[in-house]
C-alpha cells in the first residue's frame, strides 16, 4: 500500500484585476516551481486562499504550511516601526491571511517552511524587526536584488553549525539567489542559522518548535543540492506523526 503523501498548504500571491491582464478581475498566483518542489518531495500540495478567519478550518487538513515569497512588504507598523520607507510596498490582505496561518500552523505543531517574504513574516511573527530598504540601511551590502536570472545564484551564504538547517543540508556553505531588498534586522526569538557573506541574515528557526525554518532565497530553484535537502526535511517533518 502507497504511503498517504503528506498535504501541504502553500500560501497565494493576490493581484489585482485590469485590462490586458490575465483578468479584469482579481486572482491569486503562484509560481509552478513551488508546487513542483513539494511534489518531488513527496508532498501533496494544496493552495491555500487569503481567508485569515479560514486559518482555524485549514489547519486538521494540513500536515504542513509553506508561507511563499512575493514582491511585497510587510508592514513596518507589524514590527513597531512608525515610518515606512518610500520603496515599501503592502499588500495588507496577504500580510493579515499569512500571519493567521502561521498563527495557526504553530499553535497545533505544524511543520512550517517559509521563503524569503515568508522568513521575513516568521521573523517578525516571532519578535524580530526587518531592514526596511537594504540599499540605504546597509550601502555596503551585496545586491540582494540580483542582476542576473532568478534560476542562477548570486552569493554564498554560510550555515550556522548545530542548527536544523546545518542538519538538513550537512554543509557549512550554499550557493543561493537573491531577490529582497529588505532583511531581518533582529531575529526576536529564532535562532539565525545562515548569513550572507556581507552579513546580511539569510535564515532563521524556531528552535522550540518541532520544524519552523525560513530562508531568503528561493530553494524551490533548486540551484544548490541542498535546496532539494530542505524541501526534503520540510515533507519528511510533515508526514510525521506527533
Amino acid at each position: 500500500m502507497t504511503a498517504r503523501r503528506p498535504v501541504i498548504g502553500i500560501t497565494l500571491d493576490h493581484e489585482a484585476g485590469g485590462k490586458d491582464r490575465y483578468s479584469r478581475f482579481p486572482w491569486y498566483a503562484l509560481r509552478e516551481n513551488y508546487m513542483s518542489a513539494v511534489t518531488t518531495a513527496g508532498g501533496l500540495p494544496v493552495a491555500v486562499p487569503l481567508f485569515p478567519q479560514l486559518a482555524a478550518d485549514y489547519m486538521p487538513h494540513l500536515d504542513g504550511l509553506l508561507i511563499t515569497g512575493g514582491a511585497f512588504d510587510i508592514d513596518p507598523a507589524l514590527y513597531g516601526e512608525t515610518q515606512r520607507h518610500d520603496t515599501v510596498s503592502l499588500r495588507p490582505r496577504r500580510t493579515q491571511a499569512e500571519l493567521a496561518y502561521l498563527s495557526a500552523a504553530l499553535h497545533q505543531n505544524l511543520p512550517v517552511l517559509g521563503i524569503c517574504g515568508g522568513m521575513q513574516l516568521i521573523a517578525v511573527a516571532l519578535g524580530g524587526t526587518l531592514i526596511q530598504h537594504i540599499p540605504e540601511s546597509c550601502p555596503e551590502a551585496l545586491p540582494h536584488e540580483q542582476p542576473n536570472p532568478r534560476d542562477e545564484a548570486s552569493h554564498t551564504v554560510s550555515i550556522t553549525p548545530d542548527t536544523l538547517l546545518a542538519h538538513i543540508t550537512r554543509t557549512q556553505s550554499m550557493a543561493v539567489n537573491s531577490s529582497h531588498h529588505q532583511a531581518v534586522r533582529t531575529s526576536g526569538r529564532a535562532r539565525i542559522n545562515a548569513v550572507a557573506e556581507d552579513g546580511i541574515i539569510e535564515g532563521l528557526e524556531d528552535p522550540t518548535h518541532r520544524f519552523c525554518l525560513g530562508v531568503q532565497w528561493h530553494p524551490e530553484f533548486g540551484i544548490d543540492p541542498s535546496d532539494r535537502k530542505i524541501f526534503n526535511a520540510f515533507v519528511q517533518a510533515a508526514g510525521e506523526k506527533v
